[in-house]
């Protein structure tokens, strides 16, 4: 990675932190080449602090580190893009984005971002159940794939009912109650969203591509 930090009249690029899972903008911070070498090494974000004037690990302090999935370079090398899993809240105040507000609702976020938080905690539940045995959750997992199975068939039906029903409001609960089932099924089942997404995007590509040729 090549960033052009002689831009900068101070030599210090922009970084947007962005949730690697989510989606979700965390902060923005500041890196000099050293600071850049050092992420790179050790595989956690660490910024050049401006009001400190030293190099600063995010998480050094409160141990709510952000660790590296992938750093992507902006088209003029002026600025760098970095996907990172939080181990905690990202702002000082507590939030998890440092654009958020303190009391009050976060700032929009696509809606897939909420169902990748969801699922990395499903992911977790299933990892850690010690962590909150007596959570539904982890309940699922204890009793086992037919039972999950089961749940996830239960509520396909009660899904189709309502929406063949008209009950639009029912229609949202059981849609729900299915999205979430499916999470814990796919999880159990050693799977991801990701690998539902791949073969949507293979499917698509060769819809596109289909489309294309018939044009």
């Amino acid at each position: 990675m090549q960033l052009d930090f002689q831009k900068m009249p101070d030599g210090l690029v922009p970084v947007i932190v962005q949730d690697a899972h989510t989606g979700q903008v965390l902060m923005l911070g500041y890196m000099n080449q050293e600071a850049l070498t050092k992420t790179e090494q050790e595989g956690r974000v660490t910024f050049f602090s401006r009001s400190k004037q030293r190099l600063w690990t995010k998480g050094e302090t409160s141990g709510h580190f952000l660790t590296v999935v992938s750093l992507h370079e902006d088209c003029d090398q002026d600025a760098l893009l970095i996907r990172a899993i939080p181990d905690g809240s990202t702002c000082h105040r507590g939030t998890t984005s440092c654009f958020e507000q303190v009391g009050q609702t976060a700032y929009p976020a696509p809606a897939v971002s909420f169902i990748a938080e969801l699922e990395r905690l499903v992911q977790r539940r299933h990892q850690f159940p010690e962590e909150d045995a007596k959570s539904y959750t982890a309940s699922l997992f204890r009793k086992g794939m037919p039972k999950i199975a089961q749940k996830v068939g239960e509520e396909a039906v009660e899904t189709v009912i309502d929406a063949v029903g008209g009950n639009i409001d029912g229609l949202k609960g059981e849609a729900a109650d299915l999205l979430y089932h499916l999470l814990v099924l796919l999880t159990a089942a050693g799977l991801g969203l990701e690998d539902v997404v791949d073969v949507l995007r293979q499917r698509h590509s060769t819809i596109s591509q289909g489309v294309r040729r018939e044009e």
